[in-house]
C-alpha cells in the first residue's frame, strides 16, 4: 500500500467541483462602559475643602477645581470625571475616606454613562 499526498486538484467525492470558502468571524473587542463620578452639594463641606480634594484626587488644576466646586454649589451636583468602573469605584472610594476623616459630610458617587 502507497501513500500518495492529496493536491488541491484532487477532486473530493461529493463536492462537484464546487470552491469552498472558510471564513472566520472575528468578534469586535467592544469597549468597557464608562462611569460618571459625580460630587454632590451639602450644606457643611467648607468649599476649601472640595477644591482640595478635586485637585488631590483628580488631577484638577486650582482653576478647574475652583469652577466645578462652584457648579457643585449651584446646581447641587457635578460630574468631576468619567473613567473605566474600577477607576471611578477607587476615586469616590478615596473621596468619601478622605471626606469622613476630616468629619466632612461630602458626597461622592458614580453612575453608567
Amino acid at each position: 500500500m502507497t501513500l500518495r499526498p492529496i493536491l488541491m486538484s484532487d477532486k473530493r467525492v461529493g463536492n462537484d467541483d464546487e470552491t469552498s470558502v472558510i471564513t472566520k468571524t472575528r468578534a469586535k473587542t467592544q469597549r468597557p462602559p464608562l462611569y460618571k463620578v459625580l460630587l454632590l452639594n451639602d450644606d457643611y463641606t467648607p468649599m476649601e475643602f472640595v477644591v482640595h480634594v478635586l485637585e488631590r484626587f483628580f488631577g484638577l488644576t486650582h482653576q478647574q477645581a475652583f469652577e466645578i466646586m462652584l457648579t457643585v454649589h449651584k446646581k447641587g451636583l457635578a460630574v468631576v470625571g468619567v473613567f473605566s468602573f474600577e477607576v471611578a469605584e477607587t476615586k469616590v472610594a478615596q473621596v468619601m475616606d478622605f471626606a469622613r476623616r476630616h468629619q466632612h459630610p461630602l458626597q461622592c458617587t458614580m453612575e453608567k454613562e
